[in-house]
């Protein structure tokens, strides 16, 4: 028999509307339920953790998660508070995305057949569809004759989504194409259920007037019984949003984030944000979060949380290996570590680690016959005022490079590049400078 699902979420502080009747449904025997996902983009950022979380932990009490790529959805845009419509992608786009975000599911979701038991059910490994392989030979006379027919314009235009673009003073309004959203998201469900025995939906609350337009269409259309589950839309304590930085998104590819700024980003959030977190994007159990809360309480200042949290959900985006190397970048400006340690970092990580930094550019040609300090310090990059103070700090052997303690003979050349590109000067343990050799 399955496990208490809906239970799980409510602890986690997961749920926030769910459909009377949705838990008994699910404690009956294994059921099916989807998450839409856009695929405007060829990775997942940190804003689309809630939703595959909740088929993870659906997967794991024992039901069968599919997670669906809005192709279709995507093409048109969605109203649920947002003020403008999406851009349009090519199907080339739209596949090769679609390939890349099935990769990173993977890392929550168990698309293995052979591998995927659950609670001892029948097989419930994860299944991605798009709902553009069925949308797309699906004709607008079809559509409007089939579907179109069975939801009056009464309906749609009681969901609070509608009205709120309707009655915003912004200039462009709402679309033909932006109303019709709820007619496809609906469809998709009501596809899903006929096909896939798909009987839940679930999605962020700003999705539930989406949601009941499926499990409605599935009472009018199928004489069928379809649920609806939302989880709340996720908020940090001093009401910034969550999931972005100066930088923009904190998503889940490497190369667009990286582990080590991915790391940071968790490490950093508040305490009140850390408690809620934890509970959301780990697996770990109400027993171990509750001792970790209790610890953390008693030494606030050792961020006890927030570094468990970080740990796991790095290690489950990324990797053990990417959170050790995380870790050691850290340390680079936090604790002890050497000029080695530096040489190990990749560029994009060294970039991250030192964000901020002031810089200063020199030719290649500056390192063929090396560098003196007092130029290095002063002269040639401006970090010290001047030539006196860069000869002071050198006498009080304040001065390393690439961490290492120089004095005023130690001459720069080009084995003390890191990256074949870059050296840090530091004066003291909190002011570095970045020489980046073009």
């Amino acid at each position: 028999m399955p496990s208490n699902f809906v239970e799980e979420l409510t602890w986690r502080g997961m749920l926030h509307d769910v459909m009377p009747g949705t838990e008994e449904h699910l404690l009956e025997e294994m059921r099916s339920a989807y998450v839409g996902i856009d695929p405007t983009a060829d990775s997942l950022h940190i804003g689309h953790l809630v939703g595959v979380m909740m088929l993870r932990h659906f997967q794991l009490a024992g039901h069968k998660p599919y997670a669906l790529i809005g192709g279709a959805t995507g093409m048109i845009g969605d109203p649920s508070g947002k003020s403008a419509e999406r851009n349009l992608l090519d199907e080339p786009t739209l596949r090769h995305n679609q390939q890349a975000l099935k990769e990173q599911l993977s890392r929550f979701l168990d698309f293995d057949s052979t591998t995927a038991k659950g609670s001892g059910n029948a097989a419930n490994n994860a299944v991605l569809v798009n709902n553009y392989d069925w949308m797309k030979d699906f004709s607008f006379l079809d559509f409007i004759r089939d579907v179109g027919k069975h939801i009056t314009v009464n309906y749609m235009m009681a969901k609070d989504s509608v009205k709120k673009r309707l009655t915003s003073e912004a200039k462009e309004g709402m679309s033909f194409t932006e109303f019709t959203y709820q007619m496809v998201q609906g469809y998709d469900f009501l596809h899903l259920y006929r096909n896939h025995n798909c009987t839940l939906q679930m999605g962020g609350s700003d999705q539930w007037g989406n949601i009941t337009t499926g499990t409605e269409m599935i009472r009018r259309i199928a004489n069928g019984k379809g649920y609806a589950l939302t989880c709340p839309l996720i908020t940090k304590a001093d009401g910034t949003k969550f999931g972005k930085t100066e930088g923009g998104n904190i998503w889940l590819d490497a190369e667009r984030t990286s582990p080590y700024r991915f790391y940071q980003y968790w490490l950093n959030v508040s305490d009140a944000d850390a408690e809620k977190y934890i509970k959301i994007f780990t697996f770990l159990t109400k027993e171990e979060i509750d001792k970790l809360t209790d610890e953390h309480q008693e030494v606030p200042h050792l961020r006890i949380l927030q570094k468990r949290l970080a740990e796991e959900i790095t290690v489950m985006v990324h990797s053990q290996d990417d959170l050790n190397n995380a870790l050691k970048a850290s340390n680079i400006l936090f604790g002890k570590s050497t000029s080695a340690d530096l040489k190990k970092l990749d560029e994009k990580t060294f970039l991250d680690v030192f964000d901020g930094v002031p810089q200063a550019e020199i030719s290649r040609s500056e390192l063929e016959n090396g560098l003196d300090m007092i130029g290095a310090l002063a002269d040639k990059t401006g970090f010290l005022a001047s030539n006196s103070e860069a000869r002071r700090e050198l006498k009080q052997n304040s001065i390393s490079v690439n961490k290492e303690k120089v004095t005023a003979d130690y001459v720069i050349t080009s084995a003390d590049l890191i990256n074949d590109k870059f050296v840090l000067l530091q004066r003291g343990k909190k002011n570095y400078f970045v020489l980046i050799v073009l």
